[in-house]
């Protein structure tokens, strides 16, 4: 199960009312990055075949089944400091990360590490 705080949560209901209603939060890994797998995050409006969607708050939060493995237990935050913000990931499942916190590596899953920018 992905938890979701309520920061993160009233953060995305706002970026979902500057968007369209028809649309939804996808959430997911692909290769990349410095430690070898980076985290996706953004507006989609298309199921895939075998997606996991968990609502919250007239909030959809929908991953592929490729990704769930590497997500499951996550929890996702949003967090204001000063005048910045953004979503903070915390994965039970990472044993390594890279410095700027959205690139990550398993115990059974290295992905494909690229240079950070």
């Amino acid at each position: 199960m992905i938890h979701i705080s309520e920061a993160a949560v009233t953060r995305l209901q706002h970026m979902l009312e500057q968007e369209s209603s028809t649309l939804f939060i996808r959430f997911g890994v692909k290769d990349g990055g410095c430690s070898g797998m980076t985290y996706g995050l953004g507006f989609d409006d298309t199921y895939q075949e075998g997606d996991t969607t968990i609502d919250m708050d007239s909030v959809k939060l929908v991953v592929n089944p490729e990704s769930y493995p590497y997500v499951d237990g996550v929890e996702i935050d949003y967090k204001e400091t000063g005048m910045m913000g953004g979503f903070t990931i915390q994965n039970p499942h990472a044993i390594a990360t890279c410095g700027c916190g959205s690139s990550f590596r398993t115990a059974l899953q290295r992905g494909k590490r690229e240079k950070c920018e």
